[in-house]
């Protein structure tokens, strides 16, 4: 026979029961649960109920932190927005000024080209005058 089914009188093994253990370990078992019961679940339900108050905490701020920037972001292309139609009318603006001053210079141009072309035609004709008088006379003596 194996050694294992040989079981002497008083002897512990692994599957006999020992009903004096059997109490003192559910004794023991009840104080400790009691105990913790008291003490550590409060402790415990204060600490989770703690960390969840955080943590609803944080999501309620990244939530206004979200907002916050999604309005800035809204805020921010209104105001390029508004930026770009300014410089647009002010490009607009700047053209049509610069359209006018060259229409004005040109024509202030123009005005000086025709009032030296008509000095220097009339001198010309003063040149020719003078000189078919001075051909048409006579010599003079010296």
């Amino acid at each position: 026979m194996p050694a294992l089914l040989l079981v002497q009188e008083g002897e512990f093994t692994p599957f006999s029961i020992n009903t004096g253990l059997i109490f003192w370990t559910i004794i023991v078992f009840g104080i400790l649960l009691a105990l913790l019961w008291k003490l550590g679940w409060p402790a415990l339900l204060k600490a989770v109920e703690e960390r969840e108050r955080r943590i609803q905490q944080q999501l309620d701020e990244a939530e206004r932190a979200r907002a916050e920037a999604a309005r800035l972001l809204e805020e921010h292309k209104r105001t390029i927005a508004a930026a770009r139609a300014e410089a647009q009318e002010l490009i607009a603006q700047a053209r049509t000024v610069a359209e006018k001053e060259r229409a004005t210079l040109l024509a202030q141009a123009r005005e000086q080209y025709e009032q030296l072309l008509d000095r220097a035609r009339k001198e010309i004709e003063g040149e020719k005058g003078a000189r078919r008088w001075t051909c048409r006379s006579p010599p003079r003596p010296s």
